[in-house]
C-alpha cells in the first residue's frame, strides 16, 4: 500500500471578494494527509466556517486519498503534482483535488461495511450536497465536492427561555 501524501514546501493562499480560494500542493509521504487537514481547519478559520470543519476535513481526507493512493503510482509527481483547493461560494464550500490520472473515480454501487477500501466515495456523496469530476486538459481529472455553509435551521422553532 501506498503512503499518504507529502505536502511541498509552499502553499498558495488567494483572498478575493467572491470567491475565497486557498490551495495546496501534496506529494506522495505520510505526513501529507495530516497537513492537508491542518491546512483546511486553518483555511475554515480564516473564513469563520468553524461549522463546516468536520465534514471538510473528512471530504478533503477521502478525496486526496483517492488521488495519492489511485493516481500518483501512475504518475510523476514531479511533473504534476496533486492540488487541494478549497473555494468559498455563496452557499458551498467546494474542495477539490486535482491529480494527474485521466481514470475516473470509482464508486461502488455496494458499500460492503467489511471492505477497508471502496467506501470513500460513498462518505464523499453522504457529506455533500453535490459531488462529481471533470476532466483536465492535456490530462488529469479534478474530483471535487460541494458542502453547505449555511447553519442548519433549528428543527425545534420555539423558543428557548
Amino acid at each position: 500500500m501506498s503512503s499518504p501524501a507529502h505536502i511541498r514546501s509552499h502553499e498558495s493562499v488567494f483572498v478575493r471578494d467572491s470567491p475565497r480560494t486557498a490551495a495546496l500542493y501534496l506529494r506522495g509521504s505520510r505526513e501529507g494527509f495530516a497537513q492537508a487537514r491542518e491546512f483546511t481547519q486553518r483555511t475554515l478559520d480564516c473564513w469563520s466556517l468553524e461549522r463546516c470543519t468536520d465534514d471538510a476535513l473528512t471530504v478533503v481526507t477521502e478525496l486526496a486519498a483517492n488521488a495519492v493512493l489511485h493516481a500518483l503510482p501512475h504518475a510523476s509527481t514531479d511533473e504534476f503534482p496533486v492540488r487541494l483547493r478549497l473555494t468559498l461560494r455563496r452557499a458551498h464550500l467546494v474542495c477539490a483535488v486535482t491529480d494527474p490520472s485521466d481514470s475516473l473515480p470509482v464508486h461502488a454501487r455496494t458499500a460492503d461495511a467489511l471492505l477497508e477500501h471502496g467506501r470513500g466515495l460513498h462518505i464523499v456523496e453522504a457529506l455533500s450536497d453535490h459531488w462529481g469530476w471533470t476532466r483536465r486538459a492535456p490530462v488529469g481529472k479534478t474530483v471535487w465536492a460541494m458542502l453547505p455553509t449555511r447553519p442548519c435551521p433549528d428543527p425545534d422553532p420555539v423558543s428557548h427561555t
